[in-house]
């Protein structure tokens, strides 16, 4: 299973909570994480994450319809993101967390929507190589409001370790993924 967060609905602000998760802001803020004691492992560099370009906001319209002007419904936006990495055995761990705004829109927004985020480690350089690629959703429950934060947190995005220099090429990219709501095609039934 998916292990995500959803924005909590207690006394803690989401400022708070993503504060304690991640120690900080975002991802400029956050200093690489030392390895655990006892690993033996060389230092760990934990990539920089940045928003995937032209994946930073997501917006549906009404049924039919495309999402602009009044016949848009709703639109979510990315605020903040942070990451924090382990390593165990040659392999890292990287906890990524995304915080950002569900505003309704001229077409009225449904009482709660699926946002879909995905989260990639990526080698970049000439000719870009995707190390691990994961889609996330959580669910964002609308209010008279109009603009509702969400957090999502990706607490099991693993990779191998990278070897030398290579780290330095390493990026986490963020964005939002509708295509991951899409159900997964069936397969045809072979003809006989």
């Amino acid at each position: 299973g998916l292990n995500l967060a959803a924005a909590p609905a207690s006394a803690q602000s989401l400022g708070d909570r993503f504060k304690s998760l991640f120690g900080g802001g975002g991802s400029e803020e956050k200093p690489a994480q030392a390895p655990g004691e006892g690993t033996g492992e060389a230092d760990l560099t934990c990539p920089p994450v940045t928003v995937r370009a032209g994946a930073s906001t997501y917006k549906v319209g009404a049924p039919g319809k495309e999402a602009v002007g009044n016949d848009l419904r709703f639109q979510a936006t990315i605020t903040k993101i942070a990451r924090e990495c382990t390593i165990n055995g040659g392999e890292i761990t990287a906890k990524i967390g995304v915080q950002g705004r569900v505003i309704a829109g001229p077409a009225g927004a449904p009482p709660s929507v699926q946002v879909p985020v995905r989260v990639a480690v990526v080698q970049v350089g000439i000719g870009e190589k995707v190390i691990a690629t994961k889609a996330y959703q959580t669910t964002v429950s609308m209010t008279e409001d109009a603009s509702v934060p969400f957090v999502l947190v990706a607490e099991d995005m693993v990779y191998p370790a990278p070897l030398g220099a290579a780290a330095d090429s390493y990026v986490f990219y963020v964005g939002f993924d509708p295509q991951s709501l899409k159900p997964e095609p069936k397969a045809r039934p072979k003809k006989k």
